[in-house]
């Protein structure tokens, strides 16, 4: 698991890296995602669940919209999620999600995700401490089952920002027109409580990893984030067999 990347140190890793040479090499990443996407839908037999997880701010809108922009939409589905409705409070915390998961063939995108259930109740003290171990316990199963059953590879992104980048953005949301729609006074309030997310998150890290591994991607660079997660996926891919079909099924 990534994990050492979670440290103040990671805000600092794009530092060593070549911005000119890696924003030249994009456009060509993006193209090999949409030429495996294709091959990926139409040979349908794994699915891809990329789970875009991180504190307000932290760029998970826009790596939906920079990494993923180009493949085929016919292919690829985004859920964001939000605040539980009254229907899924009364019901187990994964039933939301599950109808929610990749059938074979396809890509899906969660902004946010199951994990909102373990860290919001764990930073807020909504849940008994005893319950939130139980469901550490229920994601690995429900992951676990993901990949078994159903051939899904689940991609798992912490957008890493500092606490300092993360109160610049958010501050950029009351002075720019164009992001002032997604201001939220709440989001001021969770940011007072930074540390006890990044304490919930480090549990997470280390109880939720059994069947799919977390990776920690510094993204105080939005160019570097992009770059970071758009080759995490062509590597995922790229170690399927993907191949066009060769025969046609007749009815």
């Amino acid at each position: 698991m990534e994990t050492e990347l979670f440290n103040n140190r990671s805000t600092q890793a794009s530092e060593s890296a070549d911005k000119s040479k890696i924003k030249q090499q994009m456009p060509e990443l993006k193209k090999k995602l949409v030429e495996m996407q294709n091959v990926f839908y139409a040979q349908g037999n794994h699915a891809l669940l990329v789970i875009l997880q991180g504190v307000d701010a932290s760029g998970k809108d826009g790596t939906v919209k920079k990494v993923f922009s180009g493949v085929n939409p016919a292919g690829c589905h985004v859920k964001s999620w939000k605040v539980p409705t009254e229907e899924e409070r009364h019901h187990d915390f994964l039933w939301r999600i599950h109808k929610h998961v990749p059938p074979k063939g396809m890509i899906h995108i969660f902004n946010r995700s199951h994990y909102e259930d373990i860290i919001v109740p764990r930073v807020k003290n909504q849940v008994p401490i005893e319950q939130i171990q139980k469901r550490y316990d229920y994601i690995n199963a429900f992951e676990r089952l993901l990949k078994e059953e159903n051939n899904t590879i689940v991609l798992k992104f912490y957008l890493h920002i500092s606490k300092e980048e993360q109160i610049k953005r958010l501050n950029e949301r009351l002075e720019d027109p164009r992001k002032r729609w997604k201001y939220d006074p709440g989001d001021f309030v969770a940011h007072s409580h930074w540390d006890s997310y990044m304490q919930a998150y480090q549990e997470i890290f280390e109880l939720c990893c059994e069947a799919a591994d977390w990776h920690i991607v510094p993204a105080d660079q939005k160019w570097y984030r992009n770059f970071i997660v758009l080759q995490k996926v062509i590597e995922s891919l790229d170690q399927l067999n993907l191949a066009y079909p060769s025969q046609i099924e007749h009815i």
